[in-house]
């Protein structure tokens, strides 16, 4: 087996969001047809400032120049975008979101972003197709799922709304025994985590856009919000939920007609409680389950008064039993195997977001919040995030601690890190994709920093203001780490 990279070992492929730094989130990833695949999501910091209002900033981070549905934001910061990229050749933009008419009457771009990408071959399906979900507006008529099957015309299947829900993002396209699996992820009014309708939906034939329910919505808990997460494994579909008394995951064989039986296996968050709000990721490693925890709005839900806390790691097994292998020790007296605390060790990183499998290691990538401090007022910092800078700069803990971070394990239990400072760009505050090809690992980021970033300014008599200016450093990147050579980078 390989050695796992090492950060030294990474090269960048893109950054400023491909130029441009409205794209802030390489929202989701796939590899197809001999090409990478990213769609974005655009301008997340400015639609957060617009609809979030729980969240507590005093200074806001970027320059956002355009209110949310004027002409001007829906033609130069609204529009998604998928990008696709051969190693050895080029970037090339192969799709944006259309210009629709919404609710109200004026045109606004049909999609913000696109939150999921997979390849899967359906009845109606000559070869195997790229599907993609998107994130839409609250006035407009719900996610869409897009399909291409050479990479360069993206058509919509199915109607608008997936069942004529009432949300406004799809995040997951799960492929489990021959079908398509998604849920409703995002709902108007602030709520890009959390749909409302915790219902999980299947087709076995995307393609012609017929879709079903597959559970009993919130499986009888009404304290489900959302299904975040599925992953196949062992022949069962896992599916986890939002719920601010801790997560449950719960499987299904899926057999017979839908709705399926399901059944409980983890429930409070694996014996957390709500610091384990959300199972943000999943993925199957050394024949388990290995699910990466998280707290909505970056590990502080402001809204429910949840955290600031570290995110867990836990591995759940085929019996159902399950372990902590980075997190709290439990009332029971349960320890994590690999020895490290929540967040390995840092209460910042607030997500455990993404995982992804290359030559025979586990890579996980973070979402850290520290580059948020020096835009919060240090007099109204809560208690708890005033303990964590007794006696520290904010700046100094942003210039040398800022940026999400990527670990990496051969065995499950023991941990090493890739990098600590999102690969020396602490606005690369989350990692939000890991895709492992034929060509290396590409590890796609989330930096909605872009394309002015707030910066103090200082005047000859020591007075200090804030000015936005241009951020070369904004926008998202992709990382292509690879053990033998490298091909050259668009």
């Amino acid at each position: 087996m390989k050695a796992g990279l090492s950060e030294h070992q990474f090269r960048k492929s893109c950054h400023n969001g491909f130029g441009d730094g409205n794209n802030a989130y390489a929202h989701s990833m796939a590899w197809f047809n001999n090409h990478l695949f990213v769609g974005t999501t655009r301008a997340n910091l400015c639609l957060i400032r617009h609809s979030m209002k729980q969240v507590n900033i005093d200074i806001w981070p970027v320059e956002c120049p355009y209110p949310v549905y004027s002409p001007d934001f829906e033609k130069t910061q609204a529009r998604a975008e998928i990008w696709r990229y051969s190693p050895g050749g080029e970037w090339k933009r192969v799709f944006q979101a259309p210009m629709v008419l919404g609710s109200t009457g004026e045109w606004m771009s049909r999609d913000l972003g696109y939150r999921g990408m997979v390849v899967f071959r359906g009845p109606s399906d000559d070869k195997p197709a790229l599907y993609v979900s998107s994130w839409s507006r609250s006035r407009g008529n719900g996610p869409v799922i897009l399909r291409t099957d050479d990479g360069e015309t993206f058509t919509q299947v199915g109607e608008a709304g997936l069942m004529n829900l009432p949300v406004t993002s799809l995040r997951l396209l799960v492929p489990f025994k021959g079908r398509l699996f998604t849920a409703p992820t995002g709902s108007a009014k602030g709520n890009p985590n959390t749909s409302g309708v915790t219902l999980i939906c299947e087709s076995r034939d995307p393609r012609k856009g017929k879709w079903h329910s597959a559970n009993e919505p919130g499986f009888g808990d009404p304290e489900n919000s959302t299904i975040f997460e599925m992953r196949g494994f062992a022949g069962y579909l896992y599916a986890g939920t939002v719920n601010n008394n801790g997560f449950q995951i719960w499987r299904t064989r899926a057999k017979g007609s839908p709705p399926y039986d399901w059944e409980m296996v983890i429930e409070r968050g694996a014996g957390r409680g709500s610091l384990n709000q959300i199972p943000a990721s999943m993925i199957v490693f050394k024949n388990a389950l290995y699910i990466g925890t998280g707290i909505q709005n970056g590990g502080y839900d402001h809204l429910n008064d949840i955290g600031p806390a570290g995110s867990e790691v836990i591995r759940l097994n085929k019996d159902g039993s399950w372990e902590v292998i980075v997190g709290e020790m439990r009332s029971d007296g349960m320890l994590p195997t690999s020895g490290l605390s929540p967040g390995f060790n840092c209460i910042c990183n607030g997500y455990f977001w993404r995982m992804g499998i290359h030559e025979g290691w586990l890579y996980l990538g973070t979402l850290d919040w520290r580059v948020i401090l020096p835009y919060v007022d240090p007099d109204r910092l809560e208690e708890r995030f005033a303990r964590i800078m007794t006696n520290a700069n904010v700046d100094e803990v942003v210039k040398h601690q800022a940026g999400c971070e990527v670990w990496r394990t051969q065995d499950g239990d023991n941990w090493v890190p890739v990098t600590v400072q999102g690969f020396g760009n602490p606005y690369n505050y989350g990692i939000r994709n890991i895709v492992s090809t034929p060509y290396g690992v590409f590890i796609g980021t989330a930096n909605p920093f872009g394309s002015k970033v707030a910066t103090k300014f200082f005047n000859k008599k020591g007075e200090g203001e804030w000015i936005y200016k241009d951020n070369p450093l904004g926008g998202l990147e992709v990382w292509h780490g690879s053990s033998g050579r490298f091909y050259k980078e668009g």
